[in-house]
């Protein structure tokens, strides 16, 4: 008799505890759910569908689809020019660093490239990261001629003499177009092509302007 009585305070016991536990999971669910409504009501109700960076994109580099991936992101906090279809970034040269988690915008994937590349017969088109105190505090534009150097903890070497530079991150106009000059594209001989990239990944690389450049020359090879 006791063990009967036992067995059925210990059901109820059980059962008072699960109803207790269904209480609380109820609670807290409506409790996340009125925090994400709250949140929605303060930065905008509306949600959308963007493109998303999967990993750190470098300036210059072709975005290519296991770079990008899409994201539910609140539309009020949404940059301008935010892009909602891999197809209008897989394949086009990111123009500016692009950080993992970014939502990429079209002033990232193309801002300032020109449509083609004017590359003289015999010359092989290389972009080269570069920051604005590199290349000559952003003067350098497209048709210039500029030496490039390469620089390390010991020493500073010629690697490219008058290379022809073929496009920058900047616009045409020498507004910045991405905030600041973050790469530069060179049409170089191809034998030079492996130093330039050597370089380019180890050591600093340094735009020099010849005394007789002021200004875009005509692209001759």
């Amino acid at each position: 008799m006791k063990r009967s009585r036992s067995l059925a305070m210990g059901i109820a016991c059980a059962a008072g505890c699960a109803i207790c536990t269904g209480a609380f999971l109820v609670q807290v669910s409506d409790q996340a759910e009125a925090a994400r409504a709250e949140a929605l009501a303060r930065y905008g109700g509306d949600q959308l569908e963007v493109c998303v960076a999967r990993r750190d994109i470098a300036p210059g580099e072709t975005i290519d689809e296991g770079a990008v991936t899409m994201g539910m992101w609140v539309a009020d906090l949404l940059p301008d020019g935010v892009v909602t279809a891999r197809g209008e970034v897989v394949g086009k040269q990111a123009s500016a660093a692009i950080l993992k988690g970014e939502a990429l915008t079209v002033r990232r994937i193309g801002a300032g490239l020109t449509p083609t590349l004017d590359i003289p017969e015999g010359l092989a088109a290389v972009s080269v990261p570069a920051r604005e105190v590199q290349a000559v505090g952003g003067a350098l534009q497209a048709g210039m001629r500029a030496d490039v150097y390469a620089t390390g903890a010991s020493a500073t070497e010629l690697i490219v003499p008058r290379a022809l530079v073929v496009a920058t991150s900047t616009d045409t106009s020498g507004a910045l177009a991405s905030g600041a000059v973050e790469w530069v594209t060179l049409a170089v001989a191809p034998s030079a092509v492996q130093e330039l990239v050597s370089a380019a990944q180890s050591l600093e690389i340094y735009f020099v302007l010849p005394t007789d450049v002021k200004g875009p020359v005509r692209a001759e090879a």
